[in-house]
């Protein structure tokens, strides 16, 4: 079975607030490589504070380059250590319907 979503899991010690401004900017830099309305179309991707997790779906070459961009940035912004990357089939519940509300 292919996994298609990224979920990223913070430590408690990173701002989900911080993390949330980093994945914008990584869209936003995407955005800057695809153009915007190919952004809009092809990236789905929520924030859960709560859980302290962000989901990314990867199915898409857009999808992909924003999981791309946004490791890099928290890598450099948080440390490789502050969180943890894992592929999945698809996120839960919540998270999937966050992720639509966000399309």
């Amino acid at each position: 079975m292919k996994k298609d979503m990224v979920r990223y899991t913070f430590a408690r010690s990173v701002s989900m607030r911080e993390v949330e401004e980093t994945l914008l900017l990584a869209v936003l830099a995407v955005e800057s490589l695809f153009g915007e309305s190919t952004v809009r179309l092809d990236a789905s991707f929520s924030v859960d504070s709560s859980c302290r997790a962000c989901v990314i779906d990867a199915s898409t070459e857009v999808g992909r380059a924003i999981c791309r961009v946004f490791t890099g940035f928290v890598s450099r912004e948080f440390g490789s250590e502050a969180f943890k990357i894992e592929r999945v089939d698809s996120p839960p519940a919540k998270e999937a319907a966050a992720c639509a509300a966000a399309c």
